[in-house]
């Protein structure tokens, strides 16, 4: 385990843990009670023949387990590298991030002190309620291939990159602050079928009267949720186009652009985390990473934005 004087160096320094120390701080207090309510219900689960909490201590404290887990999401180091650093064995990192990503994943996306969106209805809601446009796009993560002969080993093959990844849909503000990520998909779904998936078309239908920007792969949502997804122009004039309507198609095209651009900053901001540039881990872990780093950033940009930078 690493000495006090150490934890307290990454806890400074945001450039380790890509969050301010205030959010540390509201971490621990808020997912430290949840990870040791689970971990004693594992114990009291299982047939023993010594009560619990003889035996053993930890030697990794809860503290240290989540700043390895927030090491390894914002810099993709290895479980050895940080057995190393925090003085442990390999297996007790393993175990400490399997038991504490799960955690940070359900924690939603912070919009507002005391208010988390953790669903794609919450989303709608929150943006109806509000008069918000929500800008909508999907993200790759590329993945390790699936081993030869293994059932749907094409289903990863992304149709853009031509690369084995996993897909999700992430929805921002106007702003571009995270509001949501979906769980992943395997890349061979199609934006536009992955949208439908989350429900997207019955919330915008049923729900409040919501303005969602979406590039050409959304094309299709307007007419089913009654022009709520607003998507680029269509091109009209396939072969010899009057000028005039070349200049007009492409004044529309960077109106929308522009309008749109802010879910590209917002997805520029996750990938920052190396976890999210390439994964070579479990594929079914995928889900879990891109909702935990989501929050962590909702939660690290809402702080900055009410006024304290060391939140």
């Amino acid at each position: 385990m690493v000495g006090n004087r150490a934890r307290a160096a990454i806890i400074r320094n945001q450039r380790i843990t890509g969050l301010a120390p205030g959010v540390i701080a509201e971490l621990v207090a808020e997912i430290g009670p949840l990870w040791h309510e689970r971990h004693q219900a594992a114990l009291i689960a299982r047939s023993r023949r010594r009560a619990v909490g003889a035996g053993a201590k930890h030697k990794l404290v809860f503290v240290d387990r989540l700043l390895a887990t927030l090491v390894y999401l914002r810099h993709g180091a290895t479980h050895d590298v940080l057995a190393c650093w925090f003085g442990v064995d390999r297996s007790t990192i393993t175990r400490a991030i399997g038991e504490v990503r799960p955690l940070l994943a359900e924690r939603g996306c912070i919009v507002a002190p005391g208010l988390r969106l953790r669903t794609l209805a919450e989303v709608i809601d929150h943006l109806g309620s509000d008069g918000q446009t929500g800008i909508i796009d999907g993200t790759e993560v590329r993945v390790r291939r699936p081993a030869a002969g293994r059932k749907d080993r094409e289903k990863f093959i992304s149709g853009k990159n031509k690369q084995n990844a996993v897909k999700s849909m992430v929805v921002t503000d106007a702003d571009g602050r995270l509001l949501f990520c979906s769980p992943a998909e395997p890349a061979s779904c199609a934006d536009i079928t992955h949208a439908r998936k989350l429900g997207l078309v019955k919330l915008l239908v049923n729900g409040p009267a919501v303005e969602i920007l979406a590039d050409a792969g959304y094309q299709g949502l307007g007419a089913q949720t009654g022009g709520r997804v607003v998507t680029p122009p269509h091109r009209k004039f396939k072969k010899n186009p009057p000028e005039w309507y070349e200049e007009m198609h492409e004044r529309q095209r960077k109106a929308h652009s522009s309008r749109r651009i802010r879910v590209e900053h917002g997805i520029g901001h996750l990938k920052n985390w190396r976890a999210l540039a390439r994964h070579h881990g479990r594929r079914e872990h995928m889900s879990d990473i891109i909702r935990a780093i989501a929050g962590l950033l909702s939660h690290q940009q809402t702080a900055t934005l009410a006024g304290n930078p060391h939140m």
